[in-house]
């Protein structure tokens, strides 16, 4: 099999890329990771010299590169729209991390760039691709909890409590488009439409009750602008109930516990981080003359393309590659592509019109514009 080459416009020697997309793509035979960019001479030696490969400090360079079939933009959102667009106008099959743009519009000119590019596009919304998940999904499908009756989803950001270092300040400036909504409620949003069906209408409030946070790099302060607890209602396309709540930082409690109850059994999925797109979580059900839940182990068959011991913020990524790959393949399209992603930044939307206004608000259907 022809390998996919990669080049990773992002990938220094620490963060995400180098936590995440490196060692996912070192696990997968059916890709090899090319080049690497940075934006500046040192770093990008540095970070060629750690992963073996090419180094460019221009991201053009890395785009034009004739071994990179597959360009990965892992950097802030803030620059999602200026580096996604030279890789489409290169005509490059294109991964970009969610959100794929700061707001809408955004994510509606890099969709339309693709589209009349013809290429195949990836977002990084890997939650999804939780072997837990994907198995939570087949059991209620199987019928293992009858009708879902409603979800009830409580995790914890990890980020966007009390501090933070001055490379994540960004995060806690709601323009730059990464809060505490859009990252990881929005993650595990996915991941439960994914399991359970599309919300449908959703209730909001997107509350700040941090107004300053403190940069544990050099003791100064930020002024924060994002929200630091999420509260959404509503209810899913089924006509199931829908909660989900995300706190800013960490709690001394649970960091992630999603239940799904059924008229025939209750599905509970538990993880130590609340972001769902890196979390391993434990899955533990109970149906019928069961009293309480006991756990139930992931079976070997959703492991076939990413073993178990691939472990942290790489499983969940390689998973999502190893869909890519046979999308390509077979001539499918079941990675959440660019259309996903847009279909996403409509909920964002509907979410914060719900949160300004008080009014509940009707979820688009993906393809309908709001």
């Amino acid at each position: 099999m022809q390998q996919i080459g990669v080049g990773i416009i992002g990938a220094s020697t620490t963060g995400w890329a180098a936590a995440s997309h490196v060692p996912a793509l070192a696990a997968l035979p059916g890709f090899a990771l090319r080049a690497v960019s940075t934006s500046r001479p040192e770093s990008a030696r540095a970070a060629a010299a750690a992963h073996g490969v090419r180094g460019y400090d221009n991201h053009r360079d890395l785009v034009a590169d004739p071994d990179v079939d597959l360009v990965v933009v892992a950097v802030k959102v803030t620059h999602h729209r200026e580096l996604t667009a030279a890789a489409l106008a290169a005509g490059k099959d294109v991964f970009t991390e969610w959100p794929l743009g700061v707001d809408l519009a955004q994510a509606e000119e890099l969709t339309r760039l693709a589209t009349t590019r013809g290429v195949r596009t990836v977002t990084g919304l890997q939650g999804r691709f939780a072997p837990a998940a994907r198995y939570a999904r087949d059991l209620i499908a199987d019928g293992y909890v009858g009708e879902v009756l409603g979800t009830t989803l409580v995790g914890s950001a990890g980020a966007w409590g009390p501090t933070a270092t001055r490379a994540n300040s960004y995060w806690f400036d709601a323009a730059n488009g990464a809060t505490t909504f859009t990252i990881p409620a929005l993650h595990a949003l996915d991941t439960l439409a994914h399991v359970l069906g599309e919300p449908a209408a959703v209730s909001a409030e997107l509350v700040r009750r941090r107004e300053v946070a403190t940069v544990v790099d050099d003791g100064g302060t930020l002024a924060v602008t994002s929200p630091d607890h999420v509260s959404l209602g509503g209810v899913l396309a089924s006509g199931a109930a829908l909660s989900v709540y995300y706190r800013g930082g960490n709690s001394r409690g649970d960091n992630l516990h999603w239940e799904i109850n059924g008229t025939e059994g209750d599905l509970v999925l538990t993880a130590d981080t609340g972001n769902l797109q890196v979390a391993e979580p434990v899955l533990a059900g109970g149906r019928g003359e069961e009293s309480g839940t006991r756990p139930l182990r992931v079976p070997d068959t959703y492991y076939a393309d990413v073993p178990r011991d691939l472990t942290g913020p790489a499983h969940n990524v390689a998973q999502l590659y190893a869909q890519h790959a046979r999308d390509r393949a077979e001539g499918t399209s079941l990675v959440p592509d660019f259309h996903h992603a847009l279909h996403r930044h409509h909920l964002v939307e509907a979410v914060h019109r719900a949160a300004a206004t008080g009014v509940r608000q009707q979820v688009p259907a993906r393809g309908v514009r709001a």
